[in-house]
């Protein structure tokens, strides 16, 4: 599996072709200019493929952008060549755009999707791309209704996000930890990173707003556990409420706290903290969920387990997806619909399948009528019948042996029912309740603790930007943040 926002600033900003873009292809073919994360979908030159258990067998034997143009033109008869380049942050797109290159279709986070809108940069998706009679349509048909809501809540100057983005990949953030060197209770809880037992031995995302975030968990601990701002029946807004704060007093307290951070933790990184993982060198790493699988699984290949736990103050909800620059498509029908095309085809089941695998991300697209996304959970976490004994009673501690029903995940698939959480329930091993599944299919019980960043204001902006400078000893390369 591969990593989610790897930054490499020597070859981030170089666009590059994925092979099979051969030019007897392309002299009338639709350009399509895409721009997407560093290694963030399948490049094909898989050594097995996957077989589900209904004999369905999931296969990269090319890329998929080679895949794609071939579909294109069996199914409307058109060729079209896509030009595929790659950013390492969102800020690094965002400044691509800004210097003048031209993209038709890019892949930015939730945040970054709104700065856009806001900027009035994007193109809505037309009326038939939601059409799920449509035979093509595969994302409308089969995106996960919990995302499908979560899009429709966001909004920039009353224009919704689900109008103008279609998901990618998803997850929270949280913390890998070492159980055999840190307990579980400790690393549940953002204050870990100024936990002096630890001292040196901690790694904190060298990016503000994830870091901003985290500071925020700690600064308003007591207000966010408190019963009674736990139990009131607007918590998930209140929740969100305080994990956005811009305030001069809370962005002073968060400088505070990330000041402090600095002087106990191991490093500011951006992409070491896996390797620093899997080699001993810390004990505990601020991930992203797909790093975090990613981490989990290198670790396993080296004998050894680490652990991810979401801090119970609360977490972020992050999603990247598709969305259509208006300079690119400059009202070219035939664009939009290669663009639309593209972003269907990606989220064909097997297509997402396809990327799941090969970059350890979670897809939104949980499948609809089709099962194949619930079929591929269960052909990487299900225990095996025959080495396991069954042992439902079991509350997962890596001493326990046998199985253990791990539910609670319908909303994802279907719906937040108990009927949809027995239908999608999964029986894997105790340690998966903390591992690999838990990384890319969190409870219901976590995302109900769970927001979405804000795109802030300009304002809001400069009083981070200026507490970052301060707390990185004014590394003015660290500082590019356009939300």
């Amino acid at each position: 599996m591969i990593v989610r926002k790897m930054i490499f600033a020597a070859f981030a900003a170089i666009p590059f072709m994925l092979a099979g873009c051969s030019s007897e292809k392309t002299s009338d073919a639709i350009i399509l200019r895409v721009s997407n994360w560093e290694e963030y979908i399948d490049e094909g030159d898989w050594d097995e493929a996957i077989e589900l258990e209904d004999g369905t067998e999931i296969c990269g034997e090319n890329n998929i952008i080679t895949d794609f143009e071939d579909w294109y033109f069996e199914t409307y008869g058109k060729r079209v060549k896509v030009e595929y380049s790659t950013f390492g942050t969102n800020e690094e797109l965002y400044n691509q755009i800004t210097i003048g290159d031209v993209y038709d279709l890019v892949c930015p986070s939730d945040y970054m999707m709104e700065k856009l809108l806001r900027e009035d940069k994007l193109v809505p998706y037309s009326k038939s791309f939601f059409d799920v009679s449509a035979e093509n349509n595969y994302y409308a048909k089969g995106v996960s209704p919990y995302i499908d809501s979560v899009f429709e809540k966001l909004s920039v100057n009353g224009e919704p996000i689900s109008d103008y983005a279609a998901g990618y990949m998803w997850g929270t953030m949280g913390v890998v930890y070492n159980p055999e060197e840190i307990p579980k209770e400790a690393a549940s809880h953002w204050d870990v990173i100024l936990n002096k037992d630890y001292f040196r031995r901690i790694t904190v995302k060298d990016s503000v707003r994830d870091t901003f975030f985290t500071a925020l968990g700690i600064e308003y601990y007591d207000e966010i556990t408190a019963d009674d701002f736990v139990n009131s029946a607007d918590y998930g807004e209140k929740l969100s409420e305080v994990l956005n704060r811009t305030d001069e007093a809370t962005v002073m307290g968060a400088e505070d706290i990330l000041s402090r951070a600095k002087d106990n933790v191991y490093s500011f990184e951006t992409d070491s903290g896996k390797a620093d993982m899997v080699t001993g060198k810390v004990v505990a790493n601020i991930q992203w969920s797909g790093d975090a699988v990613y981490t989990l699984d290198q670790a396993e290949e080296d004998g050894m387990e680490l652990y991810y736990v979401i801090p119970e103050e609360g977490t972020n909800l992050w999603f990247d997806g598709w969305v259509m620059l208006k300079e690119g498509l400059e009202q070219d029908p035939d664009k939009q619909q290669a663009a639309e095309a593209f972003v269907n085809y990606l989220s064909r089941p097997d297509n997402a399948i396809r990327n799941m695998y090969y970059i350890g991300y979670t897809s939104v697209i949980s499948g609809g009528e089709s099962d194949l996304m619930y079929q591929y959970m269960n052909y990487c976490y299900a225990a095996d019948p025959d080495e396991a004994e069954d042992s439902e009673d079991t509350e997962g501690t890596e001493e326990e042996e046998g199985t253990v029903e791990y539910s609670e995940i319908g909303y994802f698939f279907e719906a937040d029912t108990d009927e949809a959480n027995e239908k999608y329930s999964i029986i894997t091993t105790p340690d998966q309740l903390d591992r690999q599944l838990f990384a890319q299919y969190p409870p219901k019980s976590v995302v109900d603790h769970a927001v979405v960043m804000d795109c802030f204001d300009d304002e809001a902006n400069e009083r981070i930007n200026r507490a970052w400078t301060n707390v990185r000893c004014f590394d003015l390369d660290k500082l590019f943040f356009w939300k």
